[in-house]
């Protein structure tokens, strides 16, 4: 019986992998029509990612370089 319900809850909900890959996809055609960049999250923290394929660590403008604050 539990293994009925746990492959139901795949199948109800199984378009949500999928249709968050095509949000990402589209995301970056929108970065490349208006010249910028996306962010996102990886393992090790966000990123930008630009048109042209480079990634870089994002930081917030302003951001300092330590965590203190004053």
């Amino acid at each position: 019986m539990l293994e009925h319900n746990e492959r139901s809850s795949k199948g109800k909900y199984g378009w949500v992998h999928q249709w968050a890959k095509m949000t990402g996809e589209r995301a970056k055609i929108d970065a490349k029509v208006n010249n910028t960049y996306i962010v996102y999250a990886t393992k090790n923290g966000l990123v930008k990612e630009f048109p042209n394929g480079e990634v870089k660590p994002y930081t917030e403008e302003g951001q300092e370089d330590t965590n203190e604050f004053q």
